[in-house]
């Protein structure tokens, strides 16, 4: 086997998604679903995998915590995952994106959240598995609760009707609404750091560059999810009558198909989507989609103003830092020019000459002293109204 690529050893964020293999595996847990409603919770994964085979009309969902590498590969047998996926999800450190391999959705998802006394942004990794009647839902973080989300959908059985995607869209919201507080922190810190720069603080600079670094690696989880939330509202957008292989104006042309899929696993979200959902109740997903879009264009709008924002702040602060070293300059260049009259003027006395004439004179100690006074008294006066001193 080929060395892993650059992209899938490389750390995306924080070194907070270690490799399931290198961790004890947490906990995993596979509830059966039908029509919405909770079902009946079975010992094993192979055991919901079992009741799938005996009953129709169910869905599994398999929730899995630090999962390592026999956990992955047992899922992936049960419920065919494509293996590129699989070992993508194995390696973990993925950019997030929305891929579809053979008819199942692959999302990786980084949320953040914000330590505020180390003033950094932790950012994990989720991933998740989709099919018309499975969801597997992988938590790499240890701040992610699945369980949230699936006390709100069970709560909501209509919405959990929808299938795998009412499970991909809970998701999202999660991850998302968790951007909020880790933006707040970063509004409160970058106020806090502008008016250090304003007042002179000899830490801003480091400060200012250290929230910039943490600003980056928020853009890196929220960026991507703007293309992988249209993605999944590409075949939701659809009119029924449309014929799937033509394009329009929807068409999604960054995701990244199986090369050994079969055609039909290679017209990309849309082969996967929306999951056997009637006509009558797309439009209530893509809403509701939509609505997770606008809160990431919400927090993609306020970190691109922070890095904007904190390179001004970077500028200001070197233009402040620039103006005090002139104005020391300044200072020194002054007191420099007052003390050069008077030592030119001693300098005159103490050459190593024969005494000329008018030197023995009994004033002229007291009229040189006198001369090396005015002068600098002059050159400060003038120094002093030019505002050098």
């Amino acid at each position: 086997m080929t060395d892993p690529s650059p992209e899938r050893i490389m750390d995306l964020g924080r070194r907070r998604a270690a490799l399931p293999d290198r961790t004890s595996p947490g906990p995993a847990r596979a509830v059966l679903y039908r029509d919405g409603h909770r079902e009946r919770e079975t010992d094993t994964v192979a055991g919901a995998h079992r009741a799938m085979d005996r009953e129709s009309g169910l869905m599994a969902w398999i929730s899995m915590a630090r999962p390592d590498r026999d956990q992955l590969t047992e899922v992936a047998r049960l419920f065919g995952l494509p293996g590129l996926a699989l070992e993508d999800a194995i390696v973990a450190h993925q950019r997030p994106k929305a891929e579809v391999y053979q008819g199942v959705l692959f999302l990786v998802l980084r949320p953040a959240r914000y330590d505020t006394a180390r003033e950094s942004v932790e950012v994990d990794e989720i991933h998740l598995f989709a099919g018309h009647d499975f969801v597997v839902t992988i938590g790499h973080a240890d701040h992610v609760d699945f369980e949230t989300v699936r006390d709100f959908l069970e709560a909501e059985p209509r919405v959990l009707a929808n299938g795998a995607l009412a499970v991909v869209h809970a998701v999202l919201d999660l991850v998302v609404d968790g951007y909020a507080p880790v933006v707040s922190e970063l509004q409160d810190d970058v106020d806090e750091v502008e008016t250090q720069v304003f007042s002179g603080d000899s830490r801003a600079s480091r400060r200012t560059y250290r929230l910039a670094r943490e600003v980056i690696l928020l853009s890196r989880a929220v960026e991507p999810l703007g293309a992988v939330l249209d993605a999944l509202m590409d075949p939701l957008s659809r009119r029924p009558d449309h014929p799937r292989d033509q394009p329009d104006q929807y068409t999604v042309t960054s995701v990244t198909p199986d090369p050994l899929a079969s055609p039909q696993g290679r017209q990309g979200i849309a082969a996967a989507l929306p999951f056997h959902i009637p006509a009558g109740r797309r439009g209530e997903m893509h809403h509701r989609l939509r609505d997770v879009a606008d809160h990431v264009a919400a927090v993609r709008e306020r970190v691109d103003g922070f890095r904007q924002l904190l390179q001004n702040i970077m500028s200001v602060n070197s233009a402040l830092i620039d103006q005090a070293q002139n104005e020391a300059m300044k200072k020194v260049s002054s007191w420099g020019g007052i003390l050069v009259v008077p030592t030119l003027i001693s300098s005159v006395y103490g050459m190593n000459i024969d005494p000329q004439p008018g030197f023995h004179w009994v004033f002229s100690w007291p009229l040189t002293l006198v001369l090396m006074a005015l002068s600098s008294l002059s050159l400060y006066v003038v120094f002093r109204r030019n505002g050098w001193l």
